[in-house]
């Protein structure tokens, strides 16, 4: 799969953390999902990151400017930018039931570890009902292109 890098701003998010030990990422999407009054126009993400506790996950919304997290009783936060590495995957919803996002993850992982930047989360940009983008944070800028 052809992998691109590509320099990503900040994004100002509400989100909702995903209890790993338990019900995990879906769980998760479902109740920030159930407190939206509309998906229509939304950009959701999943990022992630290992701690020495384990993984930590949060289903994200991009926030908009008539969203009220108080009022809506979610978490706001922000997904660092920076430099990725990106993957483009087709019909995700059946990688997903296949399992086999950790495995496109940890082979994005293993090209680059050389350049991995573990202070950053990791992301799962959920494009549209067919696409999405793996985000691997990478250190450095400078030009986009395909990876060395």
């Amino acid at each position: 799969m052809a992998e691109t890098y590509v320099e990503v701003p900040d994004i100002q998010v509400m989100r909702v953390r995903a209890d790993m030990k338990g019900k995990g990422p879906s769980s998760a999407f479902d109740l920030l999902e159930s407190k939206l009054p509309t998906l229509r126009g939304r950009k959701f993400y999943g990022i992630f990151r290992e701690k020495a506790e384990g993984e930590e996950y949060y289903a994200c919304v991009a926030r908009v400017d008539t969203d009220d997290p108080e009022k809506m009783r979610l978490e706001t936060g922000v997904i660092p930018g920076g430099r990725f590495v990106r993957r483009k995957v087709q019909d995700w919803e059946k990688v997903i039931k296949d399992g086999q996002l950790p495995t496109l993850f940890m082979e994005m992982i293993e090209a680059h570890a050389h350049e991995l930047d573990s202070d950053r989360f990791s992301v799962e940009y959920y494009r549209s009902r067919t696409e999405l983008h793996l985000l691997l944070p990478v250190k450095g800028s400078g030009p986009q292109g395909p990876p060395g």
